[in-house]
């Protein structure tokens, strides 16, 4: 069972979809010919519908904003709670105001925060394509999440369009609207701000997309369009993006060299040209912002933060580093036990195996699940199908990139999302044709399998009143299965609401437990630390956060205790109020942090 909590888990969906997955399964075999007049109706109305693609995409895409939003009295606007939530909304937050970074804030030990880069300036870790789509949210509709929407709308509508250069257009809706099931309304990629897996599969698609488009009638559209796709690789998923360019560059390559409707010369210089110019201009305007951010253009996001707090490396040929001075209890155990303990179990020849396959497992739930698992019953005709060839392959160059990574998360691999889709309804085209003993078991398992996607959905809307997910914080690997997280991060959001509503600047020093978790983080500021309304900071010794208060003078001062239960929020325990403190010497802001000892002289 993937879901777990602190408490007994109630029943799983997961559970729930492998007992229907299984009656499918029975039930194709026992009744074959179930409901077969009602079936035939209707795959004649949507095949209609198929047939007019431009419209089929749109109709996919719209369904997500539709759906999605009328959810939202079930499943609200999420609020961010791990700290790659807080991580690219300071990215986000950083851009709305214009800027590429901000500069160290002056008490900037105090606001240490796992994947957020202090040194040589204060910003995300992470690449800038996921805070960007999230600035564009604010900018435009006040609030980040509905760019993920409609970041998440156009996904699907661009995976529909890619499948339709794939597979016959009615199987190119089916997988259209699956995508909207699986991906575009429970799953992590819309109900946490972290994952870029919708902006990555935008990117993948438009690639795989384009590429048989360019070769069939070659077009400058579609050459803009593969740039467009590697343009936004390179600003969210960089390695994985590079994983997929390297097939599509080859195909390419092929056929420009030898294809049977290649371009002249000119017209390939200027498909050449045309992508390009579209890729030049985002990595040029990428350099520009890690010179701005890290100091060098050539110095990458990640590199800054994974060299100072980092122990364990990404990939399998690499050692460990020497374990940094970490100044907070809760810092040490994500980066000494978290990520050291898999590192150390993956980074053995015992080991490798078992572990690899783990990450194979729990991708291929998230994406898959149990119910789209029948139809590789067909995968050795899959293996043999001239048609997707070519998306096997890419598979097959993203399997041997991945086995070099220590770490693997569904939303890492969402630049083939395309090919996985293309691949699974291939899939289910051949097993739509199997007729073991004369039977159409193959037929009925397909519209089964369908009738489950559409049957958990339902499901999962519910399932808060039913009690089929986590009852609470800290779950364990929500992120691996396709019906997505609760709503997590109420508590914060509750005591930063309190906190607001208090006249005057507020100062919230945050006291964790020795067992806390370090995914649930509450020590998130905005980009300009100092003229916000509410400050947060991590608890440290007496003297450092007297030096702290010394500084926010004329802040209150609150103790935050995330443990207690619930969370709770109490005046911070010091003889010197903030009403009473003398204000800093002047010169004081942007100083280097006082010591200890320096501040017992």
């Amino acid at each position: 069972m993937l879901l777990t909590s602190a408490n007994k888990p109630n029943p799983s969906l997961l559970i729930i979809e492998c007992g229907l997955t299984a009656i499918t399964f029975a039930a194709a075999f026992t009744w074959p010919r179930l409901g077969a007049g009602w079936f035939t109706r209707i795959e004649k109305a949507f095949a209609l519908l198929a047939r007019r693609k431009g419209l089929a995409a749109a109709t996919v895409g719209l369904s997500v904003l539709v759906l999605r939003l009328a959810m939202l009295p079930l499943f609200p606007i999420p609020l961010p709670f791990v700290p790659d939530d807080f991580s690219f909304l300071l990215a986000a937050q950083t851009f709305v105001h214009g800027r590429l970074t901000n500069p160290t804030p002056a008490m900037w030990t105090h606001f240490e925060s796992i994947h957020i880069t202090m040194l040589p300036s204060y910003q995300s870790m992470y690449f800038p394509g996921q805070g960007l789509l999230l600035a564009a949210g604010i900018t435009l509709f006040g609030h980040p999440w509905f760019a993920l929407l409609a970041m998440d709308a156009l996904m699907c509508a661009v995976l529909t369009w890619m499948l339709q250069a794939w597979l016959p257009p009615q199987w190119a809706l089916v997988g259209g609207f699956i995508a909207v099931i699986r991906l575009g309304l429970f799953s992590d990629w819309i109900n946490t701000y972290h994952t870029g897996g919708s902006l990555a599969a935008l990117g993948g698609a438009f690639m795989l997309g384009a590429l048989p488009r360019l070769m069939k009638h070659p077009r400058t559209l579609y050459a803009v369009l593969m740039g467009v796709g590697v343009a936004i690789l390179a600003l969210t998923r960089p390695y994985e993006g590079m994983l997929l360019c390297l097939p599509v560059g080859f195909a390419l390559g092929r056929w420009l060299w030898k294809g049977a409707n290649r371009p002249d010369a000119a017209a390939a210089a200027r498909f050449a040209a045309a992508a390009l110019a579209v890729v030049l201009v985002a990595l040029a305007w990428l350099s520009y912002y890690d010179l701005k951010a890290f100091g060098k253009a050539s110095t990458l996001p990640y590199t800054a933060d994974r060299v100072t707090y980092a122990m364990a490396p990404y990939y399998v040929w690499q050692h460990a580093r020497p374990a940094p001075h970490y100044r907070y209890a809760v810092m040490r155990k994500f980066y000494e036990k978290d990520e050291m303990d898999f590192f150390n179990k993956i980074h053995t020849a015992k080991g490798f195996l078992p572990y690899t396959l783990v990450k194979v497992v729990f991708t291929g739930l998230f994406y898959a699940g149990f119910t789209l698992l029948l139809p590789m019953l067909m995968v050795r005709r899959v293996f043999l199908d001239k048609r997707i060839r070519f998306l096997v392959v890419c598979l097959l160059v993203l399997a041997a990139g991945l086995t070099i990574e220590i770490y693997l998360l569904p939303h890492y691999v969402a630049p083939f999302v395309a090919a996985f889709y293309a691949i699974g309804l291939q899939a289910m085209r051949h097993l739509r044709l199997w007729k073991p003993d004369g039977k159409s078991v193959g037929l009925t398992m397909v519209r089964l399998t369908v009738v489950s996607c559409v049957a958990l959905a339902g499901l999962r809307l519910v399932a808060e009143p039913l009690r089929l997910t986590p009852p609470e914080w800290p779950p364990s690997n929500w992120n691996f299965t396709w019906f997505g997280p609760d709503h997590y991060g109420a508590a914060r959001a509750r005591i930063e609401r309190q906190l607001e509503q208090i006249p005057g600047p507020q100062l919230a020093i945050v006291r964790y437990s020795s067992d806390h978790n370090p995914l649930d983080e509450w020590v998130y500021n905005s980009p300009d630390v100092d003229r916000s309304k509410v400050v947060w900071a991590r608890d440290a010794n007496a003297a450092d956060n007297y030096q702290l208060i010394r500084y926010y003078w004329n802040r209150k001062v609150w103790l935050v205790e995330p443990d207690a239960h619930p969370a709770r929020i109490t005046p911070y325990p010091t003889p010197e109020q903030t009403t009473t403190a003398a204000p800093p010497a002047a010169g004081l802001a942007g100083a280097r942090v006082t010591t200890s000892q320096e501040l017992e002289k």
